[in-house]
């Protein structure tokens, strides 16, 4: 495992879409799962997302339907296309490579909001 760093997050109106970023360093970024994880002000870290390294997908029940993610392992990087966005999915968004023991990116900050 290696360093993460997240890019994509911004202000967006609701209804509208964001793709967010996570790239890894390392060279065994294909073995490992990733996800994304959220926290709004004054609520618990919750997972939105997650992709193993097979390419499975699991969803909060929150988001499903509007948030694909998605992986490039030639790239090491990890993808969440969030779509129709609302002003609930306001948060700090996190990657996470390994699960919860694992590393950590430094958070991007999704803002929704008319």
């Amino acid at each position: 495992q290696g360093q993460l760093v997240e890019s994509g997050g911004g202000l967006v109106q609701p209804g509208g879409s964001l793709r967010l970023s996570c790239r890894a360093s390392g060279s065994m970024f294909r073995i490992y799962s990733m996800g994304w994880y959220r926290q709004a002000p004054g609520l618990q870290r919750e997972l939105v997302s997650s992709i193993t390294s097979g390419g499975a997908t699991n969803y909060g029940e929150s988001v499903k339907g509007r948030f694909t993610i998605s992986r490039d392992n030639t790239k090491n990087t990890a993808y969440l296309q969030m779509d129709s966005l609302k002003p609930e999915d306001t948060a700090v968004y996190y990657c996470n490579q390994g699960g919860l023991l694992g590393t950590w990116g430094q958070g991007t900050q999704v803002t929704v909001s008319s």
